[in-house]
């Protein structure tokens, strides 16, 4: 019998796959408990109607993490800070990623998640700091942060 399996089922199939399973396994077994649903024409339909969806909406998130990239990597896009600071520009305190990301919301209106910053300690010193940020799967941009002495 062939099956649309709804999810993952380990050792048989993933989400979204067709296979030829035995009746047996497929009516009481899959069918019963929701992992799979018979492949009729009407269920092969729907699930290429779902993956499209799923395609496109893939599509659209990787295009706008391309646009916030492009932003991002202008010259003038640069966060700016003010902190105090010693003599040896060390700073009193740090800079951590969600101050960051709170800056460039203000700063520019754009929206980053902070989990997505690859920042593995907090900023501790004056002067330009390049921040590596992942927007989307294999698309990484950098984010330029500029802190000055109050």
């Amino acid at each position: 019998m062939k099956v649309i399996f709804t999810q993952d089922v380990r050792g048989r199939g993933k989400r979204g796959e067709v296979k030829n399973v035995p009746d047996g396994y497929a009516n009481n077994f899959l069918i019963k408990r929701g992992l799979a649903k018979p492949a009729t024409s009407g269920n092969l339909n729907t699930l290429k109607r779902i993956e499209a969806n799923e395609k496109a909406a893939y599509e659209a998130d990787k295009a706008e993490a391309e646009k916030i990239k492009q932003i991002l990597e202008k010259d003038e896009t640069v966060v700016n800070f003010k902190s105090k600071a010693g003599t040896d520009a060390r700073l009193f305190g740090s800079i951590s990623s969600k101050r960051i990301v709170e800056g460039l919301e203000e700063q520019y209106g754009i929206k980053v998640d902070k989990r997505k910053l690859v920042l593995p300690e907090p900023i501790k010193a004056l002067g330009y700091t390049n921040v590596p940020v992942k927007l989307f799967k294999g698309v990484e941009g950098t984010i330029k942060v500029h802190i000055v002495e109050e």
